[in-house]
């Protein structure tokens, strides 16, 4: 079927517009007529060049994600069909992609699919959590609820990590940078400098014959150094890429002096919100933290939780095999322990990542508040080093000519 184009006015003379899909304009007609419409202009919508190149569509963010549940949530709330609610959010979907997704979903459940069946056909746009979720509110009858957890979980989710995208960008940009400035001063600056010193004879100072003899190696070797980072990076990435890289990288970011308790209170927080969400929507524990070790972004992580997920089916309690992992904190080893105690996991879970989302903002407030003077420190070391290094031997003639 085609999509028209159409503008018209309602029986109060209001323009109405917007689009529907019909085999033909006699009947794009009819379901305006039977709308109340008098269509004024009808037209076929131009097919969009683009339209099966995947790479030029655009893509389905979290953001979109969210938007979307909480819309949903909100009609079925309001007593709407399913179908009908599918309808309505894809007819006012502006990302054409996943518009079309919305369509294909909708169109799977009017084929008989259950909801979390058709949206597992698009794993790349919802994970295996949102799945689950989805599933076991269609068999409760709570799918409204779990719709509403789901987004505020991924709400709580994003903001975590933008906060430490944020926290590990910061750095990063500064360095980058301040190595691209000393680089141009090397390459560019310092061989006028050495020229002018040529010229005026004698020796140069130490720590400016130093500066001189880098600048010449970073000229002479610049195109070397380039390849050695481009190379550096490409292993490092194809590394990562495999098991054993990521596992142990995972490790070894843990372990970091700075950024490590940062990343480990950021996976507590994680899992624990994960788990605490799943556990209330009534999905079983094995299937829950089998979920969530997939989803933890971090080997080690994934492999603590799996150890758990063993100890449960061996009858052992969640608590005895986090405590045995090293990766979760003793904190949070014995309130899960009194959360199975007193049958209140799921609330003790949530309670447990609101702590650490707090942790995590002051731990990110205390790194950037530190950050700052290091870098203020480095900058002004390194570049005023190599300026005052370059003005030595002008402040010697100056001197000798004053004498």
């Amino acid at each position: 079927m085609a999509v028209y184009l159409w503008k018209g006015e309602d029986r109060k003379g209001a323009v109405q517009k917007g689009e529907i899909e019909a085999p033909d304009e006699s009947s794009v007609r009819a379901q305006l007529r039977r709308m109340h419409i008098r269509a004024t202009k009808i037209k076929k919508k131009p097919k969009d060049l683009f339209g099966n190149v995947s790479f030029m569509q655009p893509k389905v963010t979290t953001v979109d994600v969210v938007v979307f549940a909480r819309q949903f949530a909100t009609m079925i709330n309001a007593g709407l069909p399913l179908i009908q609610s599918l309808d309505i959010l894809q007819s006012q979907q502006e990302n054409k992609t996943f518009k079309k997704v919305l369509k294909e979903i909708k169109e799977s459940v009017e084929e008989g699919s259950t909801l979390a069946e058709a949206i597992g056909k698009y794993p790349k746009i919802f994970d295996d959590l949102f799945i689950n979720m989805v599933a076991a509110g269609e068999v409760g009858g709570i799918l409204d609820t779990i719709l509403n957890r789901l987004s505020a979980y991924m709400e709580k989710a994003m903001k975590l990590k933008k906060q430490v995208k944020g926290a590990m960008t910061y750095p990063i940009i500064v360095l980058v940078i301040a190595f691209i400035v000393i680089a141009v001063i090397l390459v560019f600056v310092i061989p006028v400098f050495e020229k002018m010193f040529a010229d005026f004879g004698g020796a140069l100072p130490a720590p400016t014959q130093i500066v001189v003899n880098l600048s010449r190696f970073a000229k002479g070797n610049i195109h070397y150094m380039i390849g050695a980072v481009i190379v550096f990076v490409f292993a490092f990435k194809r590394f990562y890429g495999t098991e054993k890289g990521r596992v142990i990288m995972d490790d070894v970011m843990l372990k970091l002096p700075v950024f490590g308790p940062l990343l480990r209170k950021v996976a507590v927080a994680k899992f624990t919100r994960t788990m605490g969400t799943m556990l209330s929507s009534g999905v079983p524990i094995l299937e829950a933290l089998d979920i969530v070790a997939k989803t933890a972004g971090n080997k080690t992580v994934e492999a603590a939780i799996y150890n758990v997920r063993s100890g449960i089916t061996e009858g052992r309690t969640m608590a005895d095999p986090l405590g045995e992992s090293g990766v979760f904190p003793s904190m949070v080893v014995q309130m899960v322990a009194v959360g199975e105690s007193t049958g209140a996991l799921d609330s003790m879970l949530g309670k447990i990542a609101d702590f650490y989302d707090d942790e995590v903002d002051a731990a990110v407030e205390s790194l950037t508040s530190m950050i700052e003077p290091f870098m203020m420190v480095f900058l002004g070391t390194t570049i005023g080093g190599l300026v005052v290094s370059m003005y030595l031997p002008i402040f010697k003639m100056a001197g000798m000519v004053g004498g």
